[in-house]
């Protein structure tokens, strides 16, 4: 069984679930989601750079909605109950729990953990962060020890 760590930011859609579950063709996979949600990575300045970016100024403007702290927490557990529940329907074994410190420490602990075969970054694009390499992929590179694969999220969850 090949083993994947998976670090996202908010709920997979049906479409990511399709395509992180068929990376690999026929073999069976297990995933251990990661999960930190939005309001609790970046700060709004960032988040509203990237959403200009994009061309996204209606989300740029609401940026200081974005639930942070206690109230980031609650909405990142339904994510990744709804996350879990979808790969499992699609029938990969998956199990995961929130970050909760520093993203890279937990993920390189995880990594070890498990033996873990490589680490799949999907989120949203981070322009500012990706340009100057302080995005999570281009670090866990560098932290992880397997191979880390960047993937953008098909669509808005």
């Amino acid at each position: 069984m090949f083993t994947s760590v998976l670090m996202i930011e908010k709920a997979l859609t049906s479409a990511d679930v399709e395509f992180v579950t068929t990376l690999h063709g026929d073999e069976q996979v297990a995933f251990h989601v990661l999960l930190q949600p939005r309001g609790d990575q970046a700060d709004r300045l960032l988040r509203a750079i990237d959403d200009v970016a994009l061309g996204e100024l209606d989300d740029a403007v609401r940026e200081g909605e974005t639930p942070e702290g206690q109230e980031a927490q609650s909405v990142g557990e339904r994510a990744l109950e709804v996350s879990l529940t979808a790969l499992r329907a699609s029938g990969a074994r998956a199990e995961g729990r929130l970050i909760e410190n520093h993203p890279l420490d937990e993920l390189k602990a995880l990594v070890m953990e498990i033996a873990a075969d490589e680490v799949i970054v999907l989120t949203d694009p981070h322009y500012v962060e990706e340009f100057f390499h302080r995005d999570w992929a281009s670090r866990a590179r560098h932290k992880v020890g397997v191979p880390v694969l960047k993937l953008f999220s098909h669509s808005k969850a």
